[in-house]
């Protein structure tokens, strides 16, 4: 049963709390929605509460546990995670509820009852889920958010925000989940981050912050990016000094930047195909950044 793969340490007292997830897989590209909900637990310094058991989730041949030494030697074995935190926010009239998780191999139906029987037992009244995709936009702009909400409340808050993607294809677990909590009646949104098809294998900061403005401009929160911004100026300022070094690669990138001013969002989900572009622009920009980061 769905409420027996729940793990609590602790039940907490929530206000009317908001649910917001991320899960690393496909819906993560630049593992740019997952860092933003890590960073969400750092700056409120979030309380774990619950997890949900892995064992009927997951493939291990798939998506193995780690194997790493603590203490003196000793190794300790970490299965793939799925916790939820909360954060009391003394300035709000709601409380918060993060889930951080790996998108499950096995039964979604079962894991989605079961983040489901979480949201009911607090009382959440909204369902924030946030993913990232690879797109043909460029690096150093502001990052591209495209917005769905069913929750009228929160459509007027925003502005020009879709009502609901148009979009058919394969999904992924937050599809399943946003799909689930709208049948369950709780109201919610779903945020897409744009991350650039040629930084794929790169955690993106310019991306989690555009998510993570877009978080506490819909739910009018002071959220502390400062450490953020500053690590992703220096992103754009590194991933600007390995295209300069190649003309076709600079000469790609303002074209994705005039197009970028002309474009308006999509509905649009993560897709396994990469946009079409050289390959070696990638390995090349890549391997350029991989170098820096080492450096540092």
């Amino acid at each position: 049963m769905a409420e027996h793969d729940i793990i609590y340490s602790e039940r907490p007292t929530l206000r009317k709390p908001i649910l917001i997830v991320a899960f690393e897989g496909w819906n993560d590209a630049a593992e740019a929605a997952t860092s933003a909900v890590e960073h969400l637990q750092e700056i409120w310094d979030a309380t774990s509460f619950a997890t949900i058991d892995p064992e009927e989730f997951y493939d291990f041949t798939e998506v193995r546990p780690n194997v790493r030494i603590v203490g003196q030697n000793q190794r300790q074995i970490d299965w793939p995670m799925n916790e939820f935190f909360y954060h009391h926010a003394p300035d709000h009239d709601q409380d918060f509820i993060l889930l951080l998780g790996v998108e499950p191999s096995l039964k979604w139906r079962r894991f989605t009852e079961a983040v489901l029987g979480v949201a009911r037992e607090f009382g959440v009244t909204t369902y924030v889920s946030l993913g990232a995709l690879l797109s043909d936009v460029p690096h150093g702009r502001e990052a591209r958010v495209t917005v769905s909400a069913t929750d009228p409340k929160l459509r007027e808050k925003i502005g020009r925000v879709r009502t609901g993607s148009r979009y058919e294809g394969p999904t992924g677990i937050v599809g399943i989940l946003q799909d689930a909590f709208t049948k369950a009646g709780i109201a919610g949104a779903s945020m897409w981050g744009h991350a650039p098809h040629y930084l794929s294998a790169s955690p993106n900061p310019v991306v989690t912050l555009g998510i993570l403005r877009r978080v506490a401009e819909i739910f009018e929160l002071e959220l502390d990016l400062n450490e953020l911004e500053g690590e992703a100026t220096t992103f754009v300022s590194q991933v600007n000094e390995a295209v300069s070094r190649d003309p076709e690669a600079s000469s790609y990138i303002h074209q994705l930047e005039t197009q970028s001013d002309e474009d308006e969002d999509d509905d649009i989900e993560p897709t396994p195909h990469h946009p079409s572009t050289g390959k070696s622009l990638i390995e090349d920009v890549e391997d350029f950044l991989r170098r820096r980061f080492d450096k540092d």
